[in-house]
């Protein structure tokens, strides 16, 4: 999920990236290149279907936690490494 969220997989668009990207680590997460999935034990849609369901780890902390919910919390510390957080995923490969 915080992978999906760098490598901008969303709920929204997840669809059209799961017919095949440029990118092969998208495509290894998507399922649609390698077996990452086999690696874990799991089907090659795994990660489709987690967030698809629930979106990326930005998503999911929006929709639960965030600014526009009871309890308002901005990202600080739980945003991408990219943008001043300590969030970080490895590489799929």
């Amino acid at each position: 999920l915080i992978s999906a969220e760098e490598l901008g997989i969303t709920s929204a668009n997840i669809d059209e990236l799961a017919k095949g990207t440029n990118n092969p680590e998208i495509n290894r997460i998507l399922g649609t290149e390698g077996e990452l999935g086999a690696m874990f034990g799991l089907d090659a849609q795994w990660a489709y279907r987690a967030i698809k369901a629930n979106g990326n780890f930005g998503e999911i902390f929006e929709k639960n936690i965030g600014e526009n919910t009871p309890l308002g919390l901005s990202r600080g510390l739980n945003a991408q490494w990219t943008e001043g957080g300590l969030v970080y995923s490895p590489p799929f490969r």
